[in-house]
């Protein structure tokens, strides 16, 4: 599964896999593929470091990259606090009445929220750069589009290929531009945030967009012969995230929640403003479903929404509270049924893949 990309990173097979977790993204790495380790829950560049010297310990010399999160533009001289403010009460009460609803405990007393909106924060993401460049990192990815002009330059300096997802031709219009070298078209069946055009239509329009730059496709991809269709629409490679949340290797620390992951069809996914204000793709729930009623608030626009939701999110984790435990994943939900080593996976995937080959060369009446 070799392109001209995969080719230039060293890696065997062309399936860049993104993911929070260290020990899978080290497993990817050992296993032919390119390990994409997720920075945003990374608010302490100590922590960081730990975790890219594990990498370094467990990724057998392969190459490895880093996905960040940095905004498009910078808002100067407003801190959390200031964001704090502006969450209408409202709101606030809302989120106390769908909790109470569930008989959700309170945290303990002292204990902190898990997630919060800092790791979303460009001064963040520029902590954990200062640290990732320090190792030896492939491939610097941005979640949120292009990074800032010195960020690209400082990453060539370092012999560092930088990648952002697009969600239209325009917008990699606009990455190829900026200095990307790689542009990631991530359809609307992907998990987390996501736009509004689907994969099949998605890749093919950006390659023509930005050709001669490689292009990765994402988004409801899960099979070898998913990879094959994205390398015949142009892409030389496939970004896959959602695939890798019911391995061996994940760490989701809720039983409860990958039961509901092997469980879950297709169709049991919506996209969804609940988690951070903008259109994310995720389980459906009653969570999900409390911000889409008409008698409620509606969710608040980012950051507002982040922040506002942030222990709320945190105390249905922690409790494991299953009508409104969800997560952020793709479409490919469906096929993601049984727990799985990364190995294992990709092993499936090589598999379709070379079916996939075979049963197009037979199509065209020449042998492989």
């Amino acid at each position: 599964m070799e392109t001209e990309l995969s080719r230039t990173l060293g890696i065997e097979h062309a399936i860049f896999g993104f993911t929070p977790f260290p020990a899978v993204a080290a497993a990817l790495s050992r296993a032919g593929c390119f390990g994409v380790l997720g920075a945003v829950r990374y608010t302490a560049p100590d922590d960081l470091a730990r975790d890219l010297d594990w990498m370094q310990e467990h990724t057998g010399g392969r190459p490895y990259g880093l996905d960040v999160v940095m905004p498009a533009k910078k808002v100067e001289g407003v801190t959390e606090a200031d964001v704090e403010a502006m969450i209408p009460a409202g709101h606030r009460e809302y989120v106390r009445s769908v909790l109470a609803k569930h008989g959700v405990p309170e945290l303990a007393e002292g204990e902190a929220s898990g997630w919060r909106i800092t790791g979303w924060m460009e001064e963040v993401a520029r902590s954990q750069l200062d640290v990732a460049f320090d190792y030896p990192i492939r491939l610097l990815a941005n979640a949120l589009g292009s990074p800032p002009p010195d960020v690209v330059a400082r990453a060539h300096e370092h012999g560092v290929l930088v990648a952002a997802l697009a969600g239209s031709a325009r917008h990699a219009r606009r990455h190829a531009e900026a200095g990307i070298d790689i542009v990631v078209a991530q359809g609307y069946e992907a998990g987390g945030h996501t736009g509004e055009i689907a994969s099949m239509v998605l890749t093919p329009e950006v390659v023509d967009a930005v050709s001669p730059l490689p292009v990765l496709a994402a988004g409801g991809i899960g099979s070898g012969e998913q990879i094959a269709a994205g390398l015949a629409l142009g892409a030389q490679g496939v970004w896959l995230g959602s695939i890798w949340l019911t391995t061996t290797e994940a760490d989701l620390h809720s039983r409860a929640l990958t039961a509901k992951l092997l469980a879950a069809g297709s169709g049991d996914t919506v996209r969804s403003r609940a988690l951070t204000g903008k259109p994310a793709r995720q389980l459906r729930t009653e969570w999900t479903d409390a911000w889409e009623d008409p008698a409620g608030p509606g969710p608040l626009p980012m950051p507002l929404q982040g922040l506002l939701v942030a222990e709320a999110v945190s105390r249905i984790q922690k409790y494991e509270i299953d009508p409104l435990l969800g997560t952020p994943v793709g479409q490919i939900v469906g096929r993601m049924n049984s727990e799985r080593s990364v190995q294992q996976v990709v092993d499936e995937l090589t598999r379709g893949f070379e079916k996939a080959v075979d049963r197009i060369n037979g199509i065209a009446g020449r042998e492989r």
